[in-house]
């Protein structure tokens, strides 16, 4: 019971300070933003800089078709194909010689 009310005590005392101390104050601040006109205004570009180890590279401009970089996948069967593979498979399989009937 003693340490119950010693730990109420705690508590209340605690919560007490946080609702007394002031931490931030009322007064409104107003966010000021920095200003950066340089970036908006037209200049000349940097001169470039290769970030690669060796600079002996070489590009081209232009476009290339996706199909000279993708390897041909395999070719979709037609599902009359399908079907008829499965009815002659069918044909083919014995029949039971006994047909059992309850």
């Amino acid at each position: 019971m003693r340490l119950t009310l010693i730990a109420f005590c705690l508590m209340c005392s605690t919560a007490s300070f946080g609702q007394t101390a002031s931490v931030l104050t009322n007064d409104p601040q107003p966010m000021t933003i920095a200003d950066h006109p340089g970036h908006a205004s037209q200049h000349e570009l940097a001169t470039p800089q290769s970030i690669l180890d060796d600079s002996s590279y070489s590009y081209e401009k232009g476009e290339r078709p996706i199909s000279e970089f993708a390897a041909p996948g395999p070719q979709p069967t037609a599902l009359g194909d399908i079907a008829r593979a499965y009815r002659k498979a069918h044909a083919s399989v014995p029949k039971a010689g006994f047909i059992f009937e309850k």
